[in-house]
């Protein structure tokens, strides 16, 4: 017959089973159970003691030896004052010898062992710890979804919403505000939704579903287009009214995809993937593919097709813009319902007005075209790409040249930096010149003589200079009476001086007048007679 200790241990086992069976249900982490049984467990056996929460309790939980250890404590004392928390060492040494004034007594408990009562504490507890964990564990799981798609299957529906099913016991509840319009989701079946947030609060997580969110369409074109998928074109913008119609603004740095064509597809094929899966209602959701621009201008011109957009003119209102459209194309423009102008203002940002062509030059409007556009936006890429380069290159390093602080030196020594005075136009200027010496170390420069030989004194040169006056001031006499004289030789020192250039007194013309008077004239001695040929030139010259 087994004995109570052996049946203690026995239904420890099959406790520790469940119990593991409880964690794979879940789906939690069995050691965050393990504590959580440990701590239901000490307030089991509190409730069982009876005592308040005062009362000294211990409890070991081993899975891996299927063991479970409840204790009630006691400190061992000399002299009791509360038997409720201390017990005699005397009394304590009966049990265990080994035990001094100070050790705890432990006095075993076991699951069997305990009321009624202190199980519905156990069992209630041990269900709301389970509770937080599972909404922990629900948080961090879904906190990594944010923004990602989820596949759950439909468990029930109502006239607010409908509860879907994710993993064995997590259940979502999407709302109907937050599916698209028109469609009608069926029971047992899977439905993707897009994850919007998750928050931790009192009650747990809350995980917040849509299918209407712009992040919807966006991961559902993610994962029908391989090109979206790999990063090749990049969907910058999104604006969506949910089963009416989307506008996605999409580009591309690979010169060499056209990033409109390859979302669409061959005769719209990829993007009617897509549009298959918003919506089993009567009316499928359109979806515009357009091309994104950083010019503001060109991407209001895309955001409003498939309208004909002649130009734009941009107001003086912060982000106001006036659309031109062909005449007759004002309701394309607008949309079904205003829908389309709509998107445009929501995926550009811009408060559009539009006009026909006709009004707008009637209002006296001159719209930029987009030709006009395309020009100043090339021009302002090339000025880009030229700025980029200018910056790229690589400063040339300056020369240090140290300034020198001295006189200058007329024989090959270099020239001190000059010093400008500061002058003060309101004072004298003797008081308003201020010299400020430049605080730098003299350089010492050691001036290079260059001895020149010369054979004649600086009288004879003197009278060489002389000379040369008189001869430059006979010159004109020369040129018109054309006297004979006689060529001396020229000395190296007469080589050093060139005659000096002058404009001619007299043309060709005048000279060959004055030759001919010359012959008239009475004939007389120039070396006999200096002072009359001295006064007839001067009559002549003046």
């Amino acid at each position: 017959m087994a004995t109570r200790k052996q049946k203690n241990v026995d239904q420890n086992k099959l406790f520790l089973e469940a119990f593991q069976e409880l964690a794979k249900e879940k789906g939690l982490d069995e050691a965050s159970l393990v504590s959580a049984l440990q701590e239901s467990l000490r307030k089991a056996l509190i409730k069982e003691l009876n005592s308040g929460d005062d009362a000294l309790v211990k409890v070991d939980v081993d899975l891996a030896a299927g063991k479970i250890d409840l204790f009630h404590q006691k400190y061992v004392v000399e002299d009791v004052q509360d038997d409720f928390l201390e017990i005699e060492v005397e009394e304590a040494q009966k049990v265990d010898p080994n035990l001094h004034v100070g050790d705890l007594f432990n006095i075993a408990y076991s699951i069997p062992d305990l009321s009624k009562s202190a199980i519905n504490v156990l069992i209630s507890y041990f269900q709301q710890l389970i509770s937080r964990l599972e909404k922990a564990a629900l948080y961090e799981e879904y906190a990594d979804k944010i923004g990602e798609l989820i596949t759950g299957v439909v468990e029930t529906i109502d006239e607010n919403g409908a509860s879907i099913k994710f993993g064995p016991n997590n259940v979502i509840y999407l709302s109907k505000t937050q599916m698209i319009p028109g469609e009608h989701l069926e029971m047992n079946k899977p439905v993707k939704v897009y994850v919007v947030d998750v928050e931790s609060t009192s009650k747990g997580a809350q995980i917040k579903i849509s299918r209407t969110h712009e992040g919807f369409l966006k991961r559902l074109m993610e994962e029908e287009i391989q090109e979206l998928y790999d990063g090749t074109v990049v969907i910058k913008k999104i604006a969506r009214e949910a089963g009416s119609r989307s506008k996605v603004a999409v580009y591309t740095t690979d010169p060499n995809v056209d990033p409109t064509g390859a979302c669409i597809g061959p005769n719209g094929s990829r993007i009617q993937k897509v549009v298959s899966q918003l919506g089993n209602g009567p009316e499928k959701e359109k979806i515009d593919v357009i091309t994104y621009n950083d010019n503001a201008g060109l991407f209001i011109m895309e955001a409003l097709r498939p309208a004909n957009v002649r130009g734009v003119v941009f107001g003086d209102a912060d982000r106001k813009v006036t659309a031109v459209v062909e005449n007759g194309n004002l309701s394309v423009a607008i949309g079904r319902r205003g829908v389309n102008v709509r998107l445009a203002v929501k995926i550009t940002g811009w408060q559009i007005d539009i006009k026909e062509n006709d009004e707008a030059l009637a209002a006296g409007l001159r719209p930029v075209t987009q030709e006009e556009l395309l020009f100043a936006d090339q021009e302002a890429k090339e000025q880009a790409l030229l700025d980029a380069q200018i910056a790229a290159i690589a400063p040339t390093p300056v020369d240090d040249i140290p300034h020198v602080a001295s006189e200058t030196i007329v024989v090959e020594e270099k020239v001190a930096e000059e010093v400008k005075p500061t002058v003060n136009m309101e004072k004298p200027v003797e008081e308003s010149i201020k010299v400020a010496p430049a605080p730098v170390k003299p350089v010492t420069v050691e001036p290079t003589i260059q001895k020149v030989k010369t054979t004649k004194t600086l009288e004879e040169l003197e009278a060489e200079l002389e000379a040369e006056k008189k001869k430059a001031k006979d010159e004109p006499r020369k040129k018109y009476y054309k006297k004979p004289t006689k060529v001396a030789e020229e000395s190296e020192e007469e080589a050093l001086y060139q005659e000096s250039d002058r404009m001619d007194i007299y043309t060709e013309e005048e000279l060959a007048e004055l030759d001919s008077q010359e012959q008239d004239d009475v004939d007389f001695d120039y070396n006999e007679d200096d002072e009359f040929w001295d006064e007839e030139v001067d009559k002549l010259i003046r």
